[in-house]
Order: structure tokens, then sequence, then C-alpha cells
């Protein structure tokens, strides 16, 4: 029988209003100001209780032309100096720290986050600008040693790293504010101008960013927020003057926008299946609270949440005592609530879903520990044992609050595991013998190998990505101005 807290926090009264610092109406944003919609209509729901709370209007075909056009025509009269770009992205950040709660707010209102979620979304944000800012002053080519070649005395030979031209960036509704300025702040740092694509489910987390950009100095046409679903993306794509693509969503999306890019450069933050080992020496004091907090916050809505918990079988019964307990008392409901970790899912259609796949695995033959079911949007979170590959909680991303413990034998059953998904955005192992962490490090097919820490670890400095499946490119300040620059060899004949 599946085991729940003993007081789940779900609220039975109606939910409270949307804060009032929500725009009831959505514009799109360009040259520096607000700008109404043309296009179809769309409604921002509250995730917890399903009411409307704001609509908007997608851009236009000529609204979406004008937008790139601009950013076309605000990258052809040059990018101010490297130091100017770094100072508007300090001040950026100093903004925003003025404005947090505004920000905390806006961001709970339309995601569904409990407060420490939306408080990480802005605290590490805050970091992102930061380093952005730092890359703008640092960003440089190098010195090639041309002279070295058969009679190539009298040349002197550098590089220059040099923006593309318009980046369009296009993020998704499970981290509205950082996810966005790790596209938007690298591309402008470098000089790009920037057409952002916001979630239609959290787009006014955007729309304030791009508020706190135009405030602390940033030219007008460098930053514009274009609001619509797939086929206005679709639309961008095929526009010529869009030079770099920058996308994070799922791994079919992601599919389609290469295609239609061409030769255009791309970054591709894309699916995931996410396991973390836990080897026969890990600690499950420190194991066992930062997968359970890394499976169930954002309600297993991040790439990286643990999805699989591969637990060396000498360990597995005791790991399954400890996780049965500490899921159990992991509270769920109403994000507005303290102590909330557990909030909705992005709509209710997503939390059936996700429903309908636990149900599945135990009727074939996987055991429920813990939760298991659905109120409305909220899925209870939940432990399984006894799944098998063949079971879509293994074999395709949950994107929920689902955590599933596997035993495995050797070190190589775990790294085989792993590795025969189609996916590789990174990995979690705890170890603390160094011959089996580097046997990780160097076998696991996935942008990043965390020992002693889950998959879902991330510092915001250091480069992000995947590999197969989980797409190419790295985020990261310093690793996205690279992707958003290219290198002019330069030479002097003296």
């Amino acid at each position: 029988m599946a085991v729940t807290p003993e007081e789940p926090a779900m609220r039975q009264d109606a939910p409270a209003a949307a804060p009032h610092v929500y725009p009831a109406s959505l514009p799109l944003f360009l040259a520096g100001r607000a700008l109404h919609g043309a296009g179809p209509a769309f409604e921002v729901i509250d995730k917890f209780s399903g009411a409307v709370i704001a609509t908007g209007h997608e851009a236009s075909d000529a609204q979406l032309d004008q937008m790139i056009e601009t950013a076309h025509a605000a990258f052809r009269r040059g990018a101010s100096a490297p130091y100017e770009r770094g100072a508007i992205l300090d001040r950026a950040a100093a903004l925003l720290l003025e404005r947090a709660d505004q920000m905390k707010q806006v961001i709970q209102a339309e995601s569904g986050f409990t407060a420490a979620d939306a408080n990480a979304e802005v605290t590490r944000c805050l970091q992102t600008l930061r380093l952005a800012g730092e890359e703008a002053r640092n960003l440089s080519g190098e010195m090639i040693p041309i002279s070295g070649a058969p009679n190539q005395g009298n040349r002197i030979a550098f590089t220059l790293r040099v923006p593309l031209g318009v980046v369009l960036a296009v993020t998704p509704f499970n981290s509205p504010l950082n996810t966005v300025a790790h596209k938007v702040a690298p591309a402008l740092a470098a000089g790009n101008a920037v057409v952002v694509k916001p979630s239609s489910a959290t787009p006014a987390t955007t729309l304030l960013l791009a508020e706190i950009l135009r405030d602390a100095g940033l030219p007008d046409g460098l930053l514009s927020v274009l609001l619509g679903g797939g086929g206005v993306t679709q639309r961008a794509i095929a526009d010529p003057r869009v030079r770099f693509i920058a996308f994070t969503g799922s791994t079919g999306v992601g599919r389609q926008i290469q295609q239609s890019a061409g030769l255009r450069r791309t970054q591709m933050e894309l699916g995931s299946i996410a396991f973390t080992v836990l080897c026969e020496d890990a600690d499950l004091d420190i194991a066992v609270p930062k997968i359970v907090g890394a499976s169930f916050r954002k309600a297993g809505q991040v790439c990286t949440s643990v999805q699989i918990a591969l637990v060396q079988r000498s360990r597995f019964d005791e790991a399954r005592a400890r996780f049965a307990e500490a899921v159990a008392k992991v509270r769920y409901g109403d994000p507005a609530v303290e102590g909330t970790v557990t909030g909705p899912l992005i709509n209710r259609r997503e939390a059936e879903r996700v429903e309908g796949w636990i149900a599945e695995a135990v009727e074939a033959g996987a055991e429920c520990l813990v939760g298991g079911a659905r109120e409305g949007s909220v899925v209870q979170p939940t432990l399984l044992a006894g799944v098998t590959p063949d079971m879509r909680v293994m074999s395709q991303e949950v994107f929920g609050p689902v955590l599933s413990l596997v035993p495995f034998d050797r070190l190589q059953d775990a790294i085989a595991t792993v590795n025969a998904t189609p996916y590789g955005l990174a990995t979690g192992v705890f170890t603390n013998q160094i011959g089996p962490a580097f046997e990780f490090a160097r076998k696991l097919e996935v942008g990043g190998v965390h020992i002693n820490e889950t998959s879902s670890s991330r510092v915001d400095l250091m480069p992000y990505g995947g590999s197969k499946d989980s797409g190419f490119g790295r985020e990261g300040p310093r690793y996205a101005v690279e992707e958003m620059t290219e290198e002019r060899i330069v030479t002097i004949s003296i």
C-alpha cells in the first residue's frame, strides 16, 4: 500500500488570488516599449487552481517581422563597447535585487513554484547577470604564432571574437527567469541583439526581466520579447536574419528546430532521463536528502530531476527504507502554503499523464512505495520500486515527481544502464572511492558527472549541456558567449 505524509499540505479552501503585481494583460516588448499583440489570444492560468490570471495575444506576422528587423538594425548599428555591455548587465543585476520581491511574486503567480523555488530563480539569475557582465569585459581572441610557419617571419596574426547578429532564444516554463537569463545575458554580453520567445505558460517573468534590462540602459532594439506558440517560433526561425537559435525544451521540438535551422548555428538543451548512482560505500545520510530534494522540487519538472536512483544491491534494502521514509515526509499541494516542496505540474493534462504512467507501471508489476495519486494538477511525490526498462517511467522522461529505485550489481552494470538510454545530460554518483569516481567520469556518456552530488547539481558559472538526444552546445556565461560569437582571423604583414 502506498504511504502518504501524516499531514499532507493539500489545502481544501479556495486558493488565494494571484498577486496584484501580475499584469492582467500581457503585451509584447519591442524597442523598449510595450506593444499589444495582434495575433491569436492565449491565457495564462494559475497552475494550482486552474483559474485564468491573465490574457495576451501572440505576435502577428507583421509584428514578428518588425521585431527581427529592429533587432537586425540595432545589431548593424554596432555593439556598444565591452565595458558598457558589462556595466549594463551589472546594473540589471542591481535592479533585479531591488525588484526581487516583485519578481518572486510574478514567478510564483504564473509558474506554480513554491516561495523557495521562486527565490532560487532570482538569486541564481543575479549570478548569471553578473557573470555575463564579466564575460563582456573579458571577451577576446588569441595570438596565433604565424611566424613559426615557413616564410612568415614578417607577419603577425591574431583572432577576434565577433558577435553573430540576431539571436533567437526560445525558453521553457520550468525556469522562467534563470534559463532566460542564461540565453539573453551572454548574447548581449557578446554584442548580439536578441529576440526571446518565452513559454506561453510563464511570459510575464521574461517581460519583467526585459523591463529591468531596459531600465539598466540597454539600447532600444537589442532586446524584444515575442509571445506565441510553436507556430510563431517556426516563423521566426524561417527568417534568415536570425543567425543563432538557443533552445531549451523537448527533444522532439529540438529536432524540428534543428532541421529548420539548416547551416545556422544552434544551442540545444533537450530532454533527459536523469540518473543518480549510489555505490555500496555511499553515505546515505548525505545522498538520500539530496536525491529527494532533486527529485521533487519544481514538481520534478527539471531536465536533471532525479528520475532513477541506481543503488548497489548490497545497500538496496537499506536505501529503499530510507527513501520511503524521506519521500513520505515531502509536503505537497498548494505552493502558497509554507513548507510545500512539491506543487502543481504545469497543467492538469500533464498531471494526468504522470498519474497514468505511474498506474501503468504498477499494473505491469512495479511497486508503489509512496504516493502515486493525483489531486487536480498536483501529483503526490511518488516512489517506485521494481520498475523495468520497458516501462515508460524508466524508458522515457517522466518530467514529474516520480523517483524509481533500481538495483545494480557491478559498476559496469550501472554505467551500461545509464548509457543505454538515448539521452545524456547529467548523472550524479555517490561514492567515496577515487577509482569508481573516475571510472564513472570517463565512461558515462553524459554532459556532466557530479561526484557526491545529484544529477541536478548545477552552478551557473560551469558549462552545462548534454550529449546524444539531450542536445549539444553549452550554457554558462563564458561558454555561451563562445557559442554566440565566431572567431575571425586577422593577419598583418610588416
